[in-house]
């Protein structure tokens, strides 16, 4: 990540005692500076100021400085220039989805993860994605515990949850949905928000969908899905919904924009109708509501 070149100024401007930043001559709005370690220079930082009060970062290091923190202490000296020396709102880094190291320096800054912006960048005529980072002027101390959280919070690894529900009739039939978005049917119920319980989700989606108060009982099996056609992988909970009258269906008002239709399913018509690991899924959960079945698969094996 190279910032522009310009000549060297004069005067160590910022240190923490181990790298210091010497101010260069920039353009307008761009605040370019030497890094500076043990009486060498090792590398160079710059933020360029945009009217919102946005900052944008950039940084390099050369090759024999690398791993050795150095470009993290520059980059943290550098954001804490812009929000006390220019009071900056927010800065924020783009870096290339390949580059760990530039990765790993924006986050032991303090820069948060927020996520990819497809394209953003252009190399040789090509666009190219990047990684967007960033961090608040209000955003706590890195000293503070809740901001170490929520470093960790913005880049961990996160996965979709997927909540479904096992209701049954006194035939052990399945109440399965007949979905617009795809040829196959599956186990109403759907996709987790974000801090939402799995158990009263799978609940608010069958009265979002069916328009049936059902509460959720206990979980019945835990089916990891491998990545499959556009979508990224998940863990897909499967709950009790008990047994009921088949006549509830009469009740259902199906959600027309993903609902076309839902009825009980023999499990013969659940082998026909639903994709091979959604059948898998639910004979996995319809043996576990006894307890003699897996309480954890994997595509329903």
């Amino acid at each position: 990540m190279t910032p522009p070149h310009a000549d060297h100024g004069s005067g160590p401007d910022l240190t923490d005692g181990v790298v210091s930043l010497r101010r260069r001559p920039s353009e307008e709005h761009a605040h370019l500076f030497a890094v500076t370690s043990e009486g060498s220079e090792v590398g160079a930082v710059c933020v360029v100021v945009h009217p919102d009060a946005v900052g944008r970062l950039t940084w390099e290091l050369d090759p024999g400085f690398t791993g050795r923190g150095l470009a993290t202490r520059a980059v943290g000296l550098l954001v804490d220039y812009a929000f006390r020396g220019l009071r900056l709102a927010r800065v924020e880094a783009y870096v290339p989805p390949g580059n760990d190291r530039a990765m790993r320096v924006a986050t032991r800054s303090g820069l948060l993860r927020e996520g990819l912006v497809r394209g953003h960048g252009v190399v040789e005529e090509s666009r190219e994605d990047r990684v967007l980072f960033a961090r608040l002027a209000t955003d706590p101390p890195l000293s503070k515990p809740e901001s170490f959280r929520a470093l960790l919070n913005s880049f961990l690894p996160r996965k979709r949850a997927i909540a479904q529900m096992l209701v049954r009739d006194h035939d052990d039939r399945v109440l399965l949905c007949n979905l617009t978005y795809k040829q196959d049917w599956d186990l109403p119920g759907g996709v987790v928000e974000v801090h939402e319980s799995p158990q009263l989700a799978v609940a608010r989606e069958l009265e979002e969908e069916l328009a049936l108060d059902i509460k959720a009982g206990g979980l019945l099996l835990t089916d990891w899905l491998p990545s499959w056609s556009g979508w990224d992988d998940a863990l897909c909970l499967v709950f009790d919904g008990g047994v009921h009258d088949a006549s509830i269906v009469d009740r259902v008002v199906a959600q027309p924009r993903e609902i076309r239709s839902a009825e009980f399913c023999t499990p013969e018509q659940v082998r026909e109708r639903c994709a091979d690991f959604t059948a898998r899924r639910i004979e996995s959960a319809l043996a576990n509501v006894g307890g003699a079945g897996p309480s954890y698969t994997e595509s329903g094996r």
